[in-house]
């Protein structure tokens, strides 16, 4: 897919995209942030079973839930360290955002674990999008960012999440439990291993400008 003109940033992360032949992931600038606030003004989550655990903006009433959404996405942008980052990025298909995709690494640097959280816009679910959208963004977790091991976890009825990671090679990682709307609930883990990954390796996914993100993410692949 070619790469969409841009303008690029002078902060590398938001420079980050990964193309398949379905979408694109972009760095989430605050332009298709922008974009995507129609989407989380009509409801990304509208109805049981609620898919994400508390505390989500995306459970609040509008028009809080665009303002706690992007304040979010604001605060979490800023919070870089070597050991905690979470890239953001806008899925776009046929040019126009349709959801988020997180990456998110927690003292990556001693572990190599990465975990993954998305959404997408209800009018596009059942497509097959979010299976393309977990494979976009473990391609750059392994092979760009250097991953050892990618975690998921989702709610036991959220069966769409737990589809796409036991299609994906992920293997089950134990239970946990947390809240959703203040109701306790039972979460799946799933964890995937790089051997595992490259079993199914895409060899149809670009990535561009990781070489450049990975000092603001504290990873230096020569040392």
């Amino acid at each position: 897919m070619p790469s969409p003109a841009t303008r690029l940033s002078s902060y590398p992360p938001l420079n980050v995209q990964v193309h398949t032949p379905r979408l694109s992931l972009l760095g989430a600038t605050d332009e298709l942030l922008e974009r995507l606030v129609p989407t989380v003004r009509r409801g990304v989550a509208t109805a049981p079973p609620w898919p994400f655990d508390d505390p989500m903006s995306l459970y609040k009433d509008s028009p809080e839930r665009e303002w706690s959404w992007l304040r979010a996405v604001w605060a979490g942008r800023g919070r870089v360290t070597d050991s905690f980052w979470r890239l953001y990025f806008v899925v776009v298909v046929d040019g126009e955002p349709v959801g988020m995709q997180d990456l998110v690494g927690t003292d990556f640097a001693s572990f190599g674990t990465v975990h993954t959280f998305s959404w997408l816009d209800p009018d596009l679910r059942g497509r097959g999008l979010g299976k393309e959208m977990r494979q976009a963004v473990l391609q750059l977790a392994f092979d760009g960012i250097g991953a050892r091991y990618a975690g998921s976890d989702a709610f036991f009825d959220n069966h769409a999440s737990n589809r796409v990671s036991q299609a994906l090679g992920y293997e089950r990682n134990g239970n946990d439990w947390d809240t959703r709307r203040g109701e306790p609930a039972e979460i799946h883990r799933w964890r995937l291993t790089r051997e595992q990954w490259s079993k199914n390796r895409r060899d149809d996914i670009e990535l561009v400008g990781v070489a450049e993100c990975l000092p603001v993410l504290g990873i230096h692949p020569s040392a």
